[in-house]
């Protein structure tokens, strides 16, 4: 565990405690979940509680309609939740394109698919949870009710979600300004915001076990709405959605596996990468070669991610040969000393918050929700506060591509949690989420911890880079300027970003297995913080 201890230059120290840790992007929510664990709850129980509070205190990034994956390690083993939403099952590619529709649109009622997130609660208050769900999402249900001030980058990307909104057309989108902007304007940085309808929306999700928003009253809501503006979503696709229990999917790299979830999620793709570099050597972090390598890996399992990962039940290719070492060998040797344009291969045929918590048991959670680009597709559920996530924005309407709309089907999904082991013990929870940038973000923070021997702090504050298209490249206003130079003698079109938005938002809670300490980082490119007990 020496990497724990190396330094590089972070705006922050790591932190370090031994009965209990919650690292988010929002102080409220980090302290929220704390809370629960010392009112006698499990690191399950706090990352309930941590998700609940953050679609209160950062609803510009989730919300109670959307999805969410978790990785929860408990008594030695690792377990994956999926629950992301399909697509109605009344939809189709004909349907959506006699609506005058090319591709799917972005806002409104087409690409909204069944919110996922309160079956998450459920299910995980269910299977390894120790208080009800009305103990847990209380912290939530009081802010809703009572009010918080809003944060600065909370109130910077509200601001900039409500001058987006009011640009689309039609009534349906007047639920959304009556929740988010009853004042005609998104609230102010320090302003106090209440949101009652959220707050009984949460209490009838707690005292029903989430039944209510699938099968009762909530439910009926979203149906109502729904049909009033003849959309595909109805009564039938809720009732029968539930979140789904998954096996987690690894590589090794260096001795240490990696975890993600497996399709629909993109984790896939971060996999796919660090395999093909785990090939290869690499001495510092802060060189030419290194960016360069990590830059085309990352091109070449994107391409192949966007070809062939959709629901898995309708993937065309075995997930296991995808990740085999044979595939990765024939990968990397397309890595030369020049910037490619990437193009899919072929394997033999065989958007969000993030949070992580620990408790002082060895229990840990990785856990990421989203409605998708902010705070989704523009509709809010009148009543209830529920902002309705975009997910199906990702399908498309080519019959032949992997990822096509149909009816019932889960979309390619950008929000991935990770988890790190070595041998059989956790090392720990970590995540970057925000969109394509998140594989990305996994792969640097899993080679900043095991190659460059970073502490999560330092792991998380290192200048960024992110692969768009073709040869484009974006990198941080603070990356070496001399690297970036040579990036672009390569034949990589580097950009020079003037914010950090676009490049993610990540936590990390590493465990020391001898002794129990553990040892957080969170990330300095938003409100994160980091409760610690």
């Amino acid at each position: 565990m020496d990497y724990l201890y190396y330094p590089y230059p972070s705006q922050r120290s790591t932190v370090i405690a031994q009965k209990g840790m919650v690292a988010t992007s929002q102080p409220l929510a980090a302290q929220a979940g704390l809370d629960i664990l010392k009112e006698g709850g499990n690191a399950i129980d706090a990352a309930i509680a941590t998700a609940a509070c953050l679609t209160v205190v950062e609803p510009t990034s989730n919300g109670i309609g959307g999805d969410a994956f978790a990785l929860v390690w408990i008594k030695g083993e690792l377990y994956g939740l999926n629950a992301s939403g399909p697509s109605p099952k009344s939809i189709s590619i004909d349907a959506v394109k006699e609506l005058g529709h090319d591709n799917m649109p972005k806002y409104g009622w087409l690409p909204v698919t069944v919110p996922g997130v309160p079956s998450a609660w459920a299910e995980l208050s269910k299977r390894f949870g120790k208080l009800p769900l009305t103990k847990v999402l209380k912290p939530a249900i009081d802010y809703a009710e009572n009010g918080y001030p809003i944060s600065p980058v909370l109130g910077k990307y509200w601001k900039i979600a409500y001058n987006n909104f009011k640009q689309l057309k039609g009534e349906e989108f007047s639920y959304w300004f009556d929740t988010f902007a009853p004042n005609d304007r998104a609230p102010k940085i320090g302003e106090l915001w209440r949101s009652p309808d959220h707050a009984k929306t949460l209490k009838s999700i707690a005292e029903t076990n989430a039944e209510s928003f699938y099968r009762g009253e909530i439910a009926e809501k979203i149906d109502k709405f729904s049909k009033r503006y003849n959309s595909f979503l109805s009564a039938d696709d809720l009732a029968d959605y539930q979140a789904e229990w998954v096996k987690p999917i690894k590589i090794n790299y260096r001795g240490y596996d990696v975890w993600e979830i497996p399709p629909n999620g993109q984790g896939l793709v971060a996999l796919l990468a660090l395999n093909i570099l785990k090939g290869f050597d690499f001495a510092i972090r802060d060189s030419v070669d290194t960016y360069h390598k990590q830059i085309e890996a990352m091109k070449l399992a994107f391409v192949d991610g966007q070809k062939y990962i959709t629901d898995k039940a309708k993937m065309s290719v075995k997930v296991n040969d995808m990740l085999s070492d044979l595939y990765a060998k024939e990968r990397r040797s397309l890595i030369t000393d020049t910037a490619i344009y990437p193009e899919a291969g072929a394997p033999a045929k065989g958007g969000t918050v993030y949070l992580a918590t620990a408790d002082d048991e060895g229990n840990m959670v990785s856990y990421i929700q989203s409605n998708y680009m902010g705070f989704g597709s523009g509709l809010v559920v009148p009543g209830t506060g529920i902002a309705l996530q975009n997910r199906g924005y990702d399908f498309s309407l080519d019959k032949t591509a992997a990822n096509r709309l149909e009816p019932n089907k889960k979309s390619y999904h950008t929000i991935i949690p990770g988890f790190l082991t070595k041998g059989q013990e956790a090392v720990g929870p970590f995540g970057v989420m925000g969109g394509y940038m998140q594989p990305q973000g996994h792969l640097q923070i899993i080679m900043n911890t095991i190659d460059f021997h970073l502490n999560p702090q330092a792991a998380l504050d290192a200048p960024r880079w992110q692969w768009t298209q073709g040869k484009k490249v974006i990198v941080e206003h603070s990356f070496p300027g001399h690297i970036a130079q040579a990036l672009s003698r390569k034949g990589h079109e580097i950009q020079v970003a003037l914010e950090s938005g676009g490049f993610g938002r990540g936590q990390i809670i590493w465990r020391d297995p001898k002794t129990g300490v553990l040892f957080g980082g969170t990330e300095p490119r938003t409100d994160g913080a980091i409760a610690a007990w």
